[in-house]
This record gives C-alpha cells, structure tokens and sequence, in this order.
C-alpha cells in the first residue's frame, strides 16, 4: 500500500485463485494492525471448516482466531468497537456483505477481505467482483500451475459427480491452473 488513508475507512481485497496465499496475505495484514494495537475482528464462513472451526488458517499454518457465521446478520454488531475487520472466503457470504463491507467503510473501518475471484467454471462470483470494484486496494495473488509452472489464475475442480458451484474441498478436489491448462469441466 503506497498511501495510507487518513480519517476515513477503505476497503482492501484479496483475491486469485486456490493455493494462491489469500489467507496467508490476509494474516499478515491483520497481525501488522494487531502490532500496531489496532482493535481487530476476523470473520469466517461456517461453510468452511476445511482447517479449524475458530480460526483462519493459511496452507503454511499461520492461524488467526476467527468468528464463524452462517449468515453476515452479525458482522455489524461484533465490528462496532474495532479498527480493523477481516474477512475471509469473502465468495462463501451471500451478495449482502457487499453493503456491509461498504456501511463498515462509511464507519471508518479499515475492512480487509480475502476470497476466491473465480469459481471452478473461471465464472467471477459477483461478490468478490463487486468489491474488487468499489474497494480502494485490489491484490490479485497467483498460484503455480500444477501442470506447466505458469502463473497460474484459476482453480481446476479434479472431482466430478455434480455442477454445484460451492463445493468446498482442498488438493483433494482442486488445482492451480495457468489459463491454457484450464479446463471449466472437472477432470
């Protein structure tokens, strides 16, 4: 980040494909604004209980304690005495943390969000597109692909037996894939 914003809230995303250290980029973020003693939330989807149920968790183990949520009802409420709020697996929420991620902005809350850009079709989830779109800091991280070693910018689902866009799963269903590796069909 080149120019800290002054006496305003701002909106950071992060974002990219599976494997590309979203979560890890994300923890690095919140733990600098915890050295600094900013007041700090993180929030996590309930869906996603791939690593822990209380916290965020990066593929090299870096952890974070974490409010797990059904439903983005809460946010609000849990982030009105803090400076920083964290969200993680953005496109996991329903289209609604768009408005709250910016009403937490208008309330001069630096709002720092990490997720997936592209479901397993390389279709964008319209969240995630949204708040890339509104957001003041956009970090678009890449993985290695699986097959060549390109950049890789989309996550390849290995599984099939459904068309379901969620389906949660780690190196067991999916892969990095460069954009010529890519096929939007599972394998």
């Amino acid at each position: 980040m080149l120019i800290a914003p002054r006496d305003t809230g701002w909106l950071e995303v992060i974002a990219g494909p599976m494997f590309s250290g979203k979560t890890e980029e994300l923890i690095r973020r919140l733990r600098l604004a915890m050295y600094a003693r900013q007041r700090v939330v993180v929030f996590k989807p309930s869906l996603d209980q791939r690593f822990s149920e209380s916290e965020i968790v990066s593929r090299n183990q870096m952890k974070l304690e974490s409010v797990s949520l059904t439903s983005t009802d809460e946010i609000l409420a849990l982030s009105e005495d803090k400076d920083v709020v964290g969200i993680d697996e953005v496109q996991f929420f329903d289209e609604s943390i768009v408005e709250i991620a910016e009403r937490l902005a208008a309330m001069k809350k630096r709002v720092i969000i990490a997720g997936l850009d592209l479901d397993f079709k390389a279709i964008p989830f319209d969240n995630v597109a949204r708040l890339m779109c509104l957001s003041e800091f956009v970090t678009k991280t890449l993985a290695i692909c699986m097959v060549c070693g390109n950049p890789a910018s989309r996550s390849q689902r290995l599984v099939t037996g459904g068309e379901e866009r969620i389906h949660v799963g780690d190196v067991e269903s999916y892969e990095a894939r460069c954009r010529r590796c890519f096929s939007p069909n599972p394998i």
